[in-house]
């Protein structure tokens, strides 16, 4: 097996707010395996963007986990599963309606959960994912 990568890109991407990466890349015979971390609506300097709003957090972390799968060589369309932690499940049909537009004919396995708080205040959800990209 050829080593696991880190994807940590650099500049104007998420604040890190521990010793993890964005996500991990393991290149097994046929496919890369692809996880990442759990994505919040923050920006490179730890500020909360959108804070308290679903739909703009939502918009705001699917696009970083596009810019992550691209550093990883690999896109929306090799997600296989979705794991999406919120604030309020009053917040489903805004979150879900952003989350059906990124996913509409990739359609992942998905879970979303509601949980009683997240590591940054103002964040009103987290999103990860893991996705299969398979050996041409």
């Amino acid at each position: 097996m050829s080593s696991i990568q880190r994807i940590n890109p650099e500049g104007d991407f998420p604040f890190l707010m521990g010793a993890y990466s964005h996500g991990i890349k393991i290149p097994l015979p046929g496919a890369d395996l692809i996880f990442l971390t759990g994505q919040k609506a923050v920006d490179s300097k730890g500020t909360v963007m959108f804070p308290g709003d679903p739909g703009k957090q939502a918009e705001y972390i699917f696009e970083n986990i596009c810019r992550l799968l691209a550093e990883a060589g690999a896109s929306l369309e090799h997600v296989v599963k979705a794991q999406i932690f919120v604030l309020n499940m009053q917040d489903f049909p805004i979150i879900s309606a952003v989350r059906n537009r990124y996913f509409e004919n990739i359609r992942p396995a998905s879970v979303m959960v509601e949980v009683t708080g997240l590591a940054k205040k103002g964040c009103v959800l987290e999103i990860a994912v893991t996705a299969v990209k398979l050996h041409q």
